[in-house]
């Protein structure tokens, strides 16, 4: 007779079964496209992410329970799935637990219900971010569950489990649950593991291996810690709070052996959870590792990091080691916002602007791309401060990408409590949560529906400000960071000194005798205004692949297959003559003309197949470059002709052209055309027309 305790772990992500991009290059050969032999990517590769918390849990517990033959760990869920099918899987185990966060908490919710009906006996468990740390209202809404865990989960998941026949879990700390008569009980953290060594590893101890076997096709991302703890307490973050405030290690034997595994299981993508990285020491010694088992073995291909704000010299040396391994695919210079106020208020020091504008430079000269977060209606930011932010960051240098985030309210961070949000006005909507370019047919069978609670409105920032200031975020997007005008904005602001802000606001605000760019500004508001009412931040389009695109995304394809490029660059040239104008600002019309017009050429489109000879009679583009790289931005006049090439790629549908785009999500510098002089020429006259240069800044120092 199996007396054994069945015990399953239920993890669900978001499905990373890749739609993989079928982005073919293609050139032109004897009159003939044809597919370009280096292609990289698989349509079959089934992509899966290891569980690793719930995968901890197991070892811990098979490590350290008092009888570990007691316990049958079945294979866990770690896929999203239907209902019925994740029930049926889960029949049969005496314990289910549940990892719940934003991305699964409803379906893991309705799971549990559906076995509860099914199975009354079984002991569910549930623990995770989302998880109230005031937990009463939570558990008499869901009554199927029988206790939930706070916190750090391998001691207390432990506990329950040598407790689950008795079903005394008077003894056990860190839980909340509700009594036979309905009383509800709660027992506060203490302390979490100091000693991480007591904590096995799942991918060393064998813990993920029946998983791995029974999925023989999957290629797996792993997740990795080398310490735990952040010693920073972000109002809108429940990472730093209470006792995970203070940060421990796992040694370095353990993180050296992690390395290996990762190299022998051929994991090709690692996502670093350490809250700062860099902030320790023996960091950069991790990296060095990191990059030594890419070259010595050939994985993994990335590892992705978050960097510590505070120590500029080792986040650089730890980026700089990733970078020349290849092992990067940005470094994230983390902000958030510009404002010192709304800094005070979510309990966070940024990253100095001297440090920052140092870190961009070296990372420019080293050939290493970065990107910036900043995050909407955080409490006490205005339209204004986020606008002036916004302006700052690029003219600092960060021409790669800015990466706009939602304020979003998590239950057991600072900004969840009503006392915070009475305190700044803040005021959130359920959000349904998308991934860009998803499937809207997948997206709609979905069984449960997961939603995010988003801020729409602060005191500082009322409802037509965060209209404004949202509609002003995918403007940035579209004009700036998708290239669509990014030339003609460096050079008015490195020549003529005006500010990123007004050139930005002419295009989002653009008036009616501007028809195209009135048409794209009132399409984002209109958007704006659907995502303050609940609506879906993404925005669907059956036409382009039927999928869900990012506004920016959906505003540039709109202009592209409605072909209306040629305006909203003619409208674009003329409504930032007039922001110059407005400023009293004196500016050469031709040096105008002559961006906006490299600017269009260089733009990738489809269609094309010719390569692209234009002659200016300024070095715009050798202008440019210098300023977007750190370099010294020298305008002279003279004849300089530039050949574009614009067969590399040609895409002769639009079809091949949207993959392209999505492809461009990331890898912003892909909507540009390569471009190259087609001979120097000495220049005839040199810049003191245009000498109303810029009050020098960063980038042009350094």
């Amino acid at each position: 007779m199996n007396d054994k305790v069945r015990v399953a772990l239920v993890h669900l992500v978001t499905d990373m079964n890749r739609t993989r991009i079928r982005w073919e290059e293609r050139k032109l050969r004897d009159g003939s496209i044809t597919p370009q032999s280096d292609k990289t990517d698989s349509t079959n590769d089934t992509w899966q992410l290891l569980p690793y918390p719930i995968a901890l849990l197991q070892a811990y517990a098979q490590q350290h329970a008092s009888n570990p033959e007691r316990y049958e760990f079945l294979l866990p869920l770690c896929q999203r799935m239907p209902v019925e099918e994740a029930v049926a899987r889960l029949r049969g185990a005496h314990i289910v637990g549940f990892s719940a966060y934003v991305w699964n908490i409803r379906l893991s919710l309705a799971i549990a219900r559906r076995l509860k009906e099914e199975c009354p006996d079984t002991l569910i468990i549930f623990g995770g971010h989302q998880v109230p740390n005031e937990a009463e209202d939570f558990l008499r809404e869901n009554r199927f569950i029988d206790i939930v865990c706070h916190g750090e989960g391998e001691q207390v998941f432990l506990d329950i489990l040598e407790h689950s026949q008795d079903r005394d879990w008077s003894s056990i700390q860190a839980v909340s649950y509700l009594e036979r008569d309905g009383s509800f009980v709660h027992h506060p953290r203490q302390s979490n593991i100091t000693d991480l060594a007591s904590i096995p590893s799942p991918y060393l101890s064998g813990t993920l291996k029946p998983l791995m076997d029974a999925n023989p096709q999957a290629k797996w991302m792993a997740l990795w810690e080398t310490n735990r703890g952040c010693p920073f307490a972000c109002s809108f973050c429940d990472w730093g709070t209470g006792v995970n405030a203070r940060v421990h290690r796992f040694d370095m034997e353990r993180v050296a052996q992690e390395l290996e595994w990762f190299a022998d299981h051929e994991i090709e993508y690692v996502v670093c959870c350490d809250a700062n990285f860099g902030l320790l020491r023996r960091d950069v010694e991790i990296a060095e590792l990191a990059a030594k088992t890419r070259r010595d073995r050939g994985y993994p291909l990335a590892l992705s990091v978050q960097n510590t704000k505070n120590v500029v010299s080792r986040a650089y040396q730890v980026q700089k080691t990733l970078g020349a391994a290849h092992m990067n695919a940005g470094v994230s210079l983390s902000l958030q916002t510009m404002n010192p106020v709304v800094l005070e208020n979510i309990n966070r020091k940024n990253i100095s602007m001297d440090a920052f504008r140092q870190l961009q430079h070296l990372y420019r000269r080293d050939g290493i791309e970065t990107y910036t977060d900043f995050i909407l209606a955080l409490p006490g930011e205005t339209y204004d401060s986020f606008a002036d932010g916004i302006s700052e960051v690029i003219a600092s240098g960060q021409h790669s990408r800015l990466f706009f985030y939602n304020c979003s309210i998590l239950p057991n961070a600072e900004m969840g409590s009503r006392e915070y949000q009475q305190r700044f006005g803040i005021r959130f909507v359920p959000q349904r949560t998308l991934a860009a370019h998803s499937s809207i047919a997948e997206t709609e069978a979905d069984e449960v529906t997961e939603y995010i609670d988003t801020v729409v409105s602060t005191d500082a920032m009322p409802p037509d400000a965060w209209i404004r200031a949202k509609t002003l975020w995918w403007v940035t997007d579209l004009v700036y960071y998708n290239r669509l005008l990014q030339v003609p904005f460096v050079l008015l602001h490195f020549l003529y000194g005006v500010d990123y802000r007004p050139l930005l606001e002419a295009i989002a605000d653009a008036p009616a005798q501007f028809p195209v760019l009135a048409e794209i500004g009132d399409l984002l508001r209109q958007q704006a205004r659907e995502v303050q009412r609940g609506g879906d931040e993404l925005m669907a389009s059956q036409e382009w692949l039927g999928l869900w695109w990012p506004a920016d995304q959906y505003a540039l394809l709109k202009l592209a297959t409605e072909w209306k490029l040629e305006a909203f660059y003619s409208e674009a040239e003329q409504a930032l003559a007039d922001c110059l104008r407005e400023q009293d600002i004196a500016f050469d019309p031709q040096v105008l003309h002559e961006a906006v017009t490299l600017n269009r050429g260089l733009f990738r489109m489809p269609f094309q197949v010719n390569n692209l000879q234009i002659e200016l009679s300024h070095n715009i583009w050798e202008y440019y470059q210098a300023c977007v790289t750190g370099g010294i931005p020298v305008l002279t006049k003279g004849s300089y002709p530039y050949r574009i090439f614009r067969l590399r790629p040609v895409w002769l549908n639009w079809e091949d052209w949207y993959e392209h785009v999505i492809f461009c999500h990331h890898q912003k510098s892909y909507y540009l055309y390569d471009i190259r002089p087609v001979r120097q020429r000495q220049a005839a006259v040199g810049a003191p027309a245009h000498s109303r240069a810029a009050t020098p800044s960063p980038v042009s120092q350094e």
